[in-house]
């Protein structure tokens, strides 16, 4: 009689962990879409910003995130038709997956943090000089582009304030035409607005364009680093449920082969 009891308890127990790993699965693959898509924000929501860096981290985080939602979306499907199937080799192939997703995020979620640690430092150093040095030159379209939609979207001019552009190679060239600043600094852009550095035409910001950048991009990194980190703890728990799983279906095998 105990025996019998203990068998009917281990079966509840068994068919409540597999309805519990199915909605883990199902919200693992709603969560991977999520994972996939901040990755992709991060890189189409200006984008563009990321020539004006020095190093690739930012741009390294976000493919990792990208990479890592697409797996998870592959492997809630597959744990999903793993759980269903009740195989034991299926549970230990999506048990291997959620540990090196784990892995993955957990990685794409520290280089956000480090990178965030160093950023302040890094468009100090870097920023100044490629806005002075690289804007409006020869093979530098997209630094030149990226400076003008930074200014404009962020409302700024120059890396610090203003004045930066009097040092820079382009206000000093002929190509210039007597501009004070890049006419990207405007208020309202008109030709050869830059000739013209009054409060009233351009923007005077307190820190500049590295203030903003510095801020936008922090916010990016944090939540880069909160979903990864996040993501990566929930699979910790869904690597705990496939385990039980795999365990309660190994003792159902062997209480069936030694019944036999």
């Amino acid at each position: 009689m105990g025996s019998l009891y203990k068998d009917e308890q281990d079966d509840w127990i068994t068919v409540c962990l597999k309805y519990l790993l199915f909605v883990f699965n199902f919200l693992f693959w709603m969560g991977g879409g999520v994972v996939m898509g901040v990755g992709i924000w991060t890189l189409v929501d200006k984008g563009e910003y990321l020539s004006l860096l020095a190093s690739s981290t930012f741009a390294v985080s976000a493919y990792i995130l990208i990479l890592a939602g697409g797996l998870v979306m592959v492997t809630g499907f597959l744990g999903c038709c793993a759980v269903i199937r009740e195989q034991r080799s299926c549970l230990s192939t999506y048990f291997s997956c959620l540990l090196l997703i784990f892995l993955i995020e957990l990685v794409a979620g520290v280089l956000a943090y480090v990178y965030y640690q160093a950023l302040s430092e890094e468009l100090k150093q870097h920023l100044s000089k490629t806005m002075t040095e690289n804007y409006a030159q020869p093979g530098k379209d997209s630094i030149t582009q990226s400076v003008d939609r930074l200014q404009q979207d962020f409302k700024c001019c120059g890396s610090n304030n203003s004045f930066d552009w009097m040092h820079s190679v382009y206000i000093m060239s002929k190509a210039a035409e007597s501009r004070l600043v890049p006419d990207s600094c405007c208020k309202t852009i008109t030709p050869q607005c830059g000739k013209r550095d009054h409060p009233s035409n351009i923007y005077k910001v307190e820190g500049g364009c590295i203030t903003k950048l510095e801020q936008f991009l922090a916010d990016h990194l944090l939540i880069i680093g909160a979903v990864g980190i996040g993501v990566a703890c929930l699979q910790l728990i869904g690597a705990v449920l496939t385990a039980c799983f795999i365990y309660l279906l190994y003792k159902e095998e062997e209480e069936d082969f030694s019944d036999v």
